[in-house]
């Protein structure tokens, strides 16, 4: 049985879509502004086919493009990590999640707090890393968890490992969980840290739960056809823990890569799915285009090890759920085109241009394990 690795570059926009404007994000450029500020060296990725999406300022297009390029709008609606997603595997979002960029209301904060049995800090749209640097010694003083959101669809709940231990804060997200999806959120995410007063940091400890697709996705339907569905990262958190065999944990760019080649050796078959979650994470929302950038470097070093992993009928694809402009105002995500990269041994350049969705990817990756899927346009006849 052949394998698909489906790598999303989690936040790696291509330029801005036609209607960015609405989202206040008229003019954003993930990797081009990242490109102007910083000389990226990604020979691999070149040679895939990135710099020839569009041009990439000090990335020169190589004279042998060896892989499959384009680029893909997000059909549905919203600039979310969970509508992304779910849009890759077949499942387009056509209303956004609702979100609270103001904080939440006082009704849902009282039932939150009703149900959870503590009270809580915050309550308002901010940078995780610097809320609890702002809020965590009243934290550690009263024990309250730290409650704050994005332009996500997310209720986030930080606590301190010392100070609230490990399954006392994920009980407090279920609890949560079960009371903000009622309101319409679809994530709530724990977010333990560690530390003294002034240097507080987040851990890998963290734990992501979520709604379900309302329809069968990529994963569904795989696992009905008996093909293996394995997830890397925070991609089976996303789907709400549906459509995966198994669910490897890996919380930082590095762990992911190397989980990712010893899913590849192990040689199973089946979809292997990954998230490269510190584009996002570390750098997009941090505004950090330098950091960005190295990211994006150790990503491309890694590439030669990933195809020389994968069998003469496996297939490599390479996308982005949505962008994270590190140059925009503001912290949250940018309403992008995302690129999408495809590569298998013995491939030449083929141009895939501009896809309508981002259920292409999937339907690809469907195509190429052999089982049909109820959205996007696969590309796979143009890699065989």
């Amino acid at each position: 049985m052949p394998t698909v690795a489906l790598v999303v570059a989690d936040s790696l926009g291509v330029g801005a879509m036609p209607d960015a404007d609405r989202y206040g994000d008229a003019g954003a450029d993930t990797l081009g502004h990242i490109a102007e500020r910083h000389r990226l060296t990604i020979p691999h990725l070149a040679a895939l086919g990135l710099a020839s999406i569009r041009p990439v300022a000090g990335v020169p297009e190589p004279a042998r493009v060896a892989g499959a390029f384009g680029r893909a709008a997000t059909a549905g609606a919203g600039k979310d990590t969970i509508a992304g997603h779910w849009e890759i595997a077949g499942c387009t979002v056509q209303e956004a999640f609702t979100t609270y960029y103001g904080g939440f209301p006082p009704e849902l904060m009282a039932e939150f707090e009703a149900a959870a049995g503590v009270g809580w800090l915050g309550n308002e749209a901010a940078s995780g890393t610097e809320i609890i640097q702002r809020l965590g010694d009243e934290h550690v003083r009263t024990g309250r968890p730290i409650v704050y959101t994005s332009a996500d669809s997310v209720f986030q709940v930080a606590a301190h490992e010392a100070v609230v231990p490990l399954p006392q804060l994920y009980q407090w997200c279920q609890r949560a969980f079960e009371v903000v999806s009622r309101w319409g959120i679809a994530r709530v995410i724990a977010r333990p840290f560690v530390g003294s007063s002034g240097a507080y940091v987040r851990t890998e400890n963290r734990k992501d739960i979520a709604l379900q697709p309302p329809r069968d996705t990529l994963m569904d339907h795989l696992v009905r056809a008996g093909v293996p569905t394995t997830s890397i990262g925070k991609i089976a958190s996303i789907y709400g823990d549906r459509g995966f065999d198994r669910a490897i944990k890996a919380g930082n760019n590095t762990a992911i890569g190397q989980a990712l080649l010893a899913e590849l050796r192990r040689g199973a078959g089946g979809l292997v799915f990954a998230n490269f979650v510190d584009f996002d994470m570390l750098y997009g929302h941090r505004r950090d285009p330098e950091g960005y950038a190295r990211a994006i470097e150790a990503f491309d070093a890694l590439l030669p090890e990933v195809l020389a992993a994968l069998g003469p009928d496996d297939l490599l694809l390479v996308c982005a759920d949505h962008g994270n402009d590190p140059t925009a105002p503001g912290s949250d995500h940018t309403r992008e085109y995302v690129p999408v990269l495809a590569w298998r041994q013995g491939l030449g350049r083929v141009e895939l241009g501009t896809r309508t969705s981002l259920a292409d990817v999937g339907a690809t990756a469907g195509e190429w394990l052999g089982v049909p899927v109820d959205e996007g346009t696969s590309f796979a006849a143009s890699l065989r």
